[in-house]
């Protein structure tokens, strides 16, 4: 059998080829001259402590993640320090039923956040500091209320301006270190400019994205905490001058999240010390520059911690 070579039939369109060899110009674009401000957020720490079986104290908030996010704020220089608020978790104030192991805590619990508050101004020696009032701060004054009213408001004699003694920021000394107390949850909060504000937040919603409640409510751009969670959400919407965008955020918190805190999910053993159980938390804290001039532009940067270690802008930190 004889081969007879026969010539490929050429195609009818053009074979595809490389595109064609562009010189590259260079690049024009500059960065806009504006002066950007600088803010650390730092979400719920829940501050607090059981005792062990030895009797020992065991916190419930987390020292490495404090630890951590004490660390980003001192690399970060802020103009302002915003903390959201359940700083402390207070629970022999609380409602609900509590176990001997996290009785006659509550002093500790005192004693740490007023180091916190000297640790986060040695952080940021020049910033504005501002504790903003969780549910959970709000736990002492309604505590007074329900069980010692006669003593709700009480001051030092003939200094009728200070806070009361029975009082979260009078307790924590947050005036010896220049921190601002915003009282009054949920009302309280932080205006970074007029595009965002921090609040510490009253939504939750267990089963999706809490962002998403506030974006179908909000008018202005929020970052939230109390839910212990790590979220971002944007949504976009026409107004008479265009499109809006707005963002809600929460940076998640500070907290253990191996089931230490009090919480409707907590698992106890006999003698009422907490199990391992882990929550659908996120440790995180956020940094934020924004404008308070021009448009009033910002952005918005989340920095989850992992295992003990978090990076911002190309640094590893780890404690």
């Amino acid at each position: 059998m004889t081969l007879v070579y026969k010539p490929a039939q050429k195609p009818e369109w053009p074979v595809i080829q490389q595109g064609p060899r562009v010189a590259i110009p260079r690049n024009r674009s500059k960065p806009m001259e504006s002066e950007m401000k600088r803010c650390v957020v730092l979400p719920d720490m829940q501050i607090g402590y059981y005792r062990n079986r030895k009797g020992k104290m065991e916190p419930t908030h987390d020292e490495k993640a404090i630890d951590l996010a004490l660390a980003i704020t001192k690399e970060a220089k802020p103009d302002v320090v915003a903390l959201v608020g359940d700083n402390l978790d207070l629970p022999e104030l609380s409602k609900y039923r509590i176990t001997p192991a996290y009785q006659q805590t509550t002093q500790e619990a005192i004693d740490r956040a007023s180091l916190i508050c000297a640790q986060i101004r040695a952080a940021a020696p020049h910033a504005e500091i501002i504790w903003l009032a969780g549910n959970h701060e709000e736990r002492l004054p309604n505590h007074i209320l329900d069980n010692a009213r006669a003593a709700f408001g009480l001051r030092r004699g003939n200094v009728p301006d200070t806070w009361p003694v029975l009082s979260v920021p009078f307790l924590c000394r947050m005036e010896d270190y220049g921190v601002e107390y915003r009282p009054g949850y949920p009302a309280s909060h932080i205006w970074l400019n007029n595009k965002i504000r921090i609040i510490h937040g009253s939504k939750v919603k267990s089963s999706g994205s809490t962002a998403h409640m506030y974006l179908a409510n909000e008018k202005h751009s929020v970052i939230y905490g109390h839910i212990h969670r790590i979220e971002l959400a944007y949504k976009t919407r026409e107004d008479y001058d265009g499109p809006r965008t707005i963002m809600a955020a929460s940076p998640g918190c500070l907290a253990r999240l191996d089931g230490a805190v009090p919480s409707t999910k907590q698992g106890m053993d006999i003698d009422g010390r907490p199990l391992v159980s882990h929550e659908n938390w996120q440790q995180g804290l956020a940094v934020v520059e924004y404008e308070t001039t021009g448009k009033n532009r910002f952005t918005y940067e989340s920095i989850p911690i992992f295992d003990g270690t978090a990076s911002w802008r190309g640094q590893w930190f780890k404690v």
